[in-house]
């Protein structure tokens, strides 16, 4: 292909021909699959039956509707987003008020009403982006708010890392020595897919090591062991069928309570940021200005209904993916078109139980040991957030604000549960944090953050990239 390409980045793949189109849209969902899998996987380890089938085709959905939106001008995949994962794994071990004692699967459905909230948020911004212009609306959400945000992410979800990892700790020290030697010393697509690598990679040596008898802890409390990997759940899978949404409508459809929403919702903040970020990459990337054309408020849109349209049919929340921006500068493609390639792929194969189960048989450990990479990536994220965008903290207005977020985002271990009206509302650290920084930055004197303006002010890291 790179024939092809000798006379700079190609707009239209079709000059290429069909099969080169088709390797290309084929790549692009390469690099998208490990971290959009790995999500459901993550938030079933947190106790909550989040569907493959369903995350996939929604991923895949949803960046055809995010096209649509667009004019069919940005080059984007909208796969998971990592940036709710905290979120989730809140929802799991809530047990106060109507959470006591509830089934998991009802939880779910709850946690998917605050993404539909969330989502619906980007909508909001993006009324008001086009009302009122970017700037006065970035001028509210600075980097000393979402920095320490995205900071505490990371530092909530870092306990469930090392106990996947500890039901078998050379298995997840082989998962995460991969994709360190992918990630470092890796070349052309090598360098691109290194969770995925690390997934299949370490996914081998299990099934090698299964085969001569190797177990893993499977209860911690008591010891317990058992086999490295069961296949019962594809035994039992059909090759093709439908998303549990279209089997079972009313145990899958998001429901709405005041405590899952200001859970869910607060993390909208930090993936606002995150997509910002990410539609300037893209931009730089392919040498046009998508902030101006076909507007912020029309990507906004796109992702947030397409969150809002995944959780309300018991999904996961999506964000632009900076992998696939990756595969961009890789291939010199720049056409939309091979990413809704990659967008039908999603779709085709989220029809497959066989394949969801497939996935499911992963070990523990092995999401233990990619967790280790990809949690501990995202404080330092954060923290990369402030410094590029020259956060002051000889300022004391700037080392309030992070102070009292991180301490509110560490300390209340519990969240924090109140009666209003006679309706229970629990919030989560992660919520508290994020309300008590965006209130902070509001009211105290001297914000000087002028989006666009101050050094990096439009560059916002990305959440779980890699």
């Amino acid at each position: 292909m790179k024939n092809d390409l000798n006379k700079g980045p190609l707009r239209d793949a079709r000059t290429l021909g069909i099969p080169k189109m088709l390797l290309l849209g084929l790549q692009h969902m390469f690099a998208m699959f490990g971290a959009t899998v790995l999500v459901p996987i993550l938030v079933q380890s947190y106790g909550l039956p989040l569907s493959i089938q369903t995350t996939l085709f929604f991923a895949g959905f949803g960046t055809l509707f995010f096209h649509v939106c667009t004019k069919l001008k940005v080059p984007a995949f909208l796969g998971s987003s990592f940036a709710f994962l905290g979120g989730f794994q809140a929802m799991a071990t809530m047990d106060a008020g109507i959470y006591a004692a509830m089934e998991a699967s009802e939880k779910l459905q709850y946690a998917c009403g605050g993404i539909v909230v969330a989502g619906s948020l980007y909508v909001v911004l993006a009324l008001v982006i086009k009302i009122v212009g970017v700037h006065r609306v970035m001028h509210f959400l600075p980097p000393v708010v979402t920095g320490p945000i995205i900071i505490l992410i990371g530092l909530n979800l870092a306990p469930s890392a090392v106990s996947n990892a500890s039901t078998c700790w050379w298995l997840a020290l082989v998962a995460m020595g991969i994709i360190v030697v992918a990630n470092i010393w890796g070349k052309g697509m090598i360098k691109i897919i290194p969770i995925l690598l690390g997934v299949v990679g370490a996914y081998v040596v299990a099934l090698i090591a299964n085969a001569c008898g190797a177990t893993v802890i499977t209860d911690a409390a008591t010891g317990a062991t058992g086999p490295m990997l069961d296949f019962s759940g594809m035994a039992s899978a059909g090759l093709l069928g439908l998303q549990p949404f279209l089997t079972d409508f009313t145990g899958n459809v998001a429901k709405f309570d005041v405590s899952a929403i200001l859970v869910m919702a607060p993390i909208a903040v930090a993936s606002m940021m995150e997509h910002i970020g990410d539609m300037s990459a893209i931009s730089a990337t392919v040498g046009e200005n998508f902030i101006e054309d076909p507007g912020l408020h029309r990507t906004l849109i796109g992702d947030g209904i397409a969150t809002a349209l995944a959780g309300a049919f018991g999904g996961p929340a999506n964000t632009t993916y900076g992998e696939n921006t990756g595969v961009l500068v890789l291939s010199r493609v720049h056409d939309p078109r091979v990413i809704r390639l990659a967008a039908l792929y999603a779709v085709i194969l989220s029809f497959s139980p066989k394949f969801a189960a497939f996935v499911s048989s992963i070990p523990s450990a092995i999401i233990g040991g990619v967790t280790f990479i990809l949690y501990g990536m995202i404080s330092p994220i954060g923290v990369r957030n402030v410094l590029e965008n020259q956060v002051d903290f000889t300022n004391s207005r700037n080392l309030i604000i992070a102070a009292v977020i991180l301490v509110c985002g560490l300390g209340f271990t519990g969240g924090l549960t109140f009666t209003v009206g006679g309706v229970s509302i629990t919030l989560t650290s992660l919520a508290i944090a994020a309300i008590a920084g965006i209130v902070l930055n509001a009211i105290l004197p001297g914000n000087d953050f002028h989006f666009g303006k101050t050094a990096n002010s439009d560059t916002s890291a990305s959440l779980g990239r890699y």
